[in-house]
């Protein structure tokens, strides 16, 4: 394997370990290695994070094991988060690995490539607001939503033991920032507290007790998409009893509240920052790299790094230009999953010409729609996008029908259709024998 071309991969993430798959499957020729290093141990797609985070997704189904599907599609993985680029080597550094009782897992290791892909996703922006990093819950990761989710529940066990009457903020959950993640939160918490307190919580109201707040800064819900969409959308929350609250800016985050600009105090136990988008801090410049305001790489149409042609981002952590964006006047690609998963795709098409440093073919973004989810049985949303000119919005049981098959399509990249057909078979059956929520 000498003489094999060294690609490594950054981020296992929805673009990252999709290229990792199909890489890894064409690379039995020996004419490649692939290296796929994530900090996490397993990998769950993005969007769903917070179905995790209300109880409703059943991560034993869902969660994949970077070894196993290394093993599987013949790539390697390295378990560590990287914290440097040495370009002159062409080598990249990551941090070792401790776990929860302080022993050292893996050292500090070095990877050499000759094509490296960063594709490490985006984390939340709380722009400096106060109390946020104290006191604020984030989904950004796995561990995010689970730890979320367990407060969620001793929040309710908690509620149902006390004798004395409950606080004004308990069972209270406010979600700052009303975008996809916002909203689809705010839907799904809906249905899984009230199905927590099914399980004989009897002295907790449903009803009077339990409250969902949304807080936008924004006029509206949704601001990045068309006000019909947004208004659909806000209707369908206050349908389901969730408070939208819109032009709140917060200015800081207490303990057990959200303290509005103009005053306003809204109390609540549970406080979900969901606003705004920014790639990881330690990206502003590294190794020498052009980055942009919110730390994404800035990547030519090409998706090479502006300074290194060996160098490729992709996903929200990669500012790549949008030319058709804003009528014409340009922009970036939005931090989407389908994004990243047509911009693997381009990446796979051309590694050949990369390997042979051929001029690389353009990638152009193309643009299906946004959809949201709000429930088991509804979405949102406007599909074909810049496809067809224009929007065409969809909403009920045929939008949550296309929610679910962009999921699919992501399963169908890493595992094929007969192992995705298989699974989502067993699942309709094995979901009518369990709770609809998990409750641990």
């Amino acid at each position: 394997m000498s003489s094999a071309h060294r690609i490594v991969i950054v981020g296992g993430g929805a673009g990252g370990l999709e290229l990792a798959t199909k890489l890894g499957d064409d690379s039995g020729s020996n004419k490649t290695s692939i290296t796929l290093v994530d900090k996490n141990r397993t990998h769950i797609w993005k969007p769903k994070l917070h179905e995790v985070a209300a109880g409703s997704m059943d991560l034993a189904d869902q969660e994949l094991d970077y070894i196993a599907q290394a093993h599987w599609h013949h790539f390697k993985f390295r378990l560590g988060e990287l914290i440097s680029i040495d370009r002159e080597r062409k080598q990249i550094q990551i941090a070792p690995v401790v776990d929860e009782a302080g022993e050292l897992v893996t050292p500090i290791q070095t990877i050499p490539y000759d094509t490296l892909i960063i594709s490490i996703g985006s984390l939340t922006n709380d722009f400096g607001t106060e109390g946020v990093a104290q006191y604020a819950q984030r989904l950004e990761s796995l561990a995010d939503a689970k730890r979320f989710h367990l407060r969620l529940v001793n929040a309710c066990l908690r509620a149902q033991a006390q004798s004395d009457p409950l606080a004004p903020h308990q069972l209270k959950v406010a979600i700052i920032g009303a975008g996809a993640t916002g909203v689809e939160l705010a839907a799904e918490l809906h249905r899984t507290t009230r199905a927590i307190i099914s399980f004989g919580m009897d002295r907790v109201d449903p009803e009077k007790d339990l409250k969902v707040i949304l807080i936008e800064a924004a006029p509206k819900i949704l601001p990045a998409l068309s006000n019909r969409i947004s208004t659909a959308a806000q209707k369908l929350l206050l349908d389901l009893g969730v408070e939208v609250i819109t032009n709140a800016k917060v200015q800081k985050v207490l303990p057990d509240k959200v303290l509005l600009s103009d005053g306003v105090e809204i109390p609540a136990e549970l406080i979900v920052w969901a606003a705004g988008v920014k790639a990881p801090d330690f990206l502003k410049g590294i190794g020498g790299l052009e980055t942009n305001h919110v730390n994404q790489l800035l990547v030519l149409p090409s998706l090479q790094t502006t300074l290194d042609q060996n160098i490729f981002a992709i996903g929200d952590c990669a500012a790549c230009p949008w030319p058709e964006a804003n009528n014409g006047k340009g922009g970036i690609v939005p931090p989407r999953a389908q994004a990243a998963h047509q911009q693997a795709t381009h990446i796979y098409k051309q590694i050949n010409r990369i390997m042979s440093h051929e001029p690389l073919k353009p990638y152009a973004y193309r643009d299906f729609g946004s959809l949201v989810s709000l429930g088991e049985y509804s979405s949102v949303g406007s599909m074909m996008g810049g496809l067809i000119g224009g929007s065409l919005m969809v909403e009920g049981l045929f939008a949550k029908c296309m929610y679910i098959s962009l999921y699919k399509m992501h399963q169908l990249a890493l595992h094929g259709w007969v192992k995705v057909a298989l699974d989502t078979l067993s699942r309709l059956i094995h979901r009518r024998t369990h709770s609809i929520v998990k409750l641990h």
